[in-house]
């Protein structure tokens, strides 16, 4: 099938028109009619070469809701018309241990990236949801639920999971104190998902500007970080830190911040060695994680917890067109808080 896309041709292009060869679904596949994709700041550092590695042409976006247009003829989970969607990867080994235990995002032999990745089998190129369909297998596919708008819907499954998992893991439950660091797409969707959850959270942003967004969204408090006086003032406050921040950044700063036995996980990732010290760590029996988005089990669950709680991304909708304009304002943190594609635009 000739399917509409935008793609970048090489590191050094901007992202243009497109045709992609999208084939029909096999027996265990369904066929996606995307509506809306997300644009995810990680779209721009592998379209620009930024990561090593890249597939080109290359077609990005992993945030992808649609509605199915077709189904396998084995196909079980899902019907002509249902609401779906797609996030990071769309397809993992399937034995091994992490597989077995529903993470497939840590696949021991490596996850299939929606895009800029190579199917197993074939070996082809995937491309991802800058694009007017896609087809995926029936097990990489969730269940969008009626009460989450569409569009707000498709950040949820590269942002929202990204948050939402180590939450859970690391157990933040109702009335524990969290502070988010940054306050950016990934940020914004960590202030809603504790606040659902019951959580005190605060913001922790170099930006004082974002204080009243900070609360709108439904933080309980706001510090700014360029204050250096907020971190002699916060020390020993919190049960859990998510920090979000993508840009080096002083790790033992925020680790004072928590309490004995508290948690600081990372979902950002700089692109430079981050200096530790011991003593933050040792000094109060805390703990430095990170995590990485969430399998198909517990993506599938975020979902339902955002709809049943009224959670969605805050979003900037543009056509096809103007991507190329978003990716550079994204750049400047110029979008609140996140561009969804209208992919009726192609």
């Amino acid at each position: 099938m000739s399917t509409p896309a935008y793609a970048a041709a090489s590191a050094k292009a901007p992202l243009a028109p497109w045709t992609i060869e999208r084939r029909a679904p096999s027996a265990h596949e369904v066929q996606i009619e995307i509506r809306y994709c997300g644009v995810c700041h990680s779209d721009i550092h592998q379209v620009r070469g930024e990561w090593g590695g890249g597939i080109f042409p290359m077609v990005p976006g992993h945030e992808i809701v649609g509605h199915v247009g077709a189904v396998g003829s084995a196909v079980t989970k899902f019907k002509v018309g249902d609401t779906v969607g797609v996030g990071c990867f769309v397809d993992s080994c399937r034995e091994c241990g992490a597989c077995r235990e529903g993470e497939e995002q840590y696949c021991e032999k490596g996850m299939t990236a929606t895009y800029n990745s190579v199917e197993r089998g074939t070996r082809t190129p995937t491309y991802g949801g800058y694009s007017t369909r896609i087809v995926v297998d029936e097990n990489y596919v969730l269940r969008v639920p009626a009460g989450i708008p569409l569009d707000r819907a498709a950040p949820l499954l590269c942002a929202g999971i990204t948050v939402y998992s180590p939450m859970r893991h690391y157990g933040v439950d109702a009335g524990d104190r969290v502070a988010v660091v940054g306050l950016g797409g990934l940020g914004h969707m960590a202030v809603k998902i504790a606040r659902a959850i019951g959580a005190h959270v605060t913001v922790l942003s170099t930006s004082p500007s974002k204080r009243d967004d900070a609360l709108r969204l439904g933080a309980d408090d706001f510090a700014a970080t360029a204050d250096k006086t907020t971190f002699k003032r916060l020390a020993g406050q919190f049960d859990f830190i998510i920090d979000t921040v993508s840009a080096p950044h002083d790790y033992n700063a925020y680790l004072g911040l928590l309490r004995r036995d508290g948690t600081m996980i990372l979902v950002g990732l700089p692109d430079q060695p981050v200096p530790l010290s011991a003593g933050p760590l040792v000094m109060g029996r805390r703990r430095l994680a990170g995590s990485l988005i969430g399998g198909i089990r517990e993506t599938q669950e975020m979902l339902d917890f955002c709809a049943e709680h009224g959670v969605a991304s805050d979003i900037e909708l543009i056509p096809i067109e103007k991507v190329n304009e978003a990716y550079e304002r994204m750049i400047r943190g110029d979008v609140r808080y996140r561009f969804v594609i209208d992919c009726a635009s192609f």
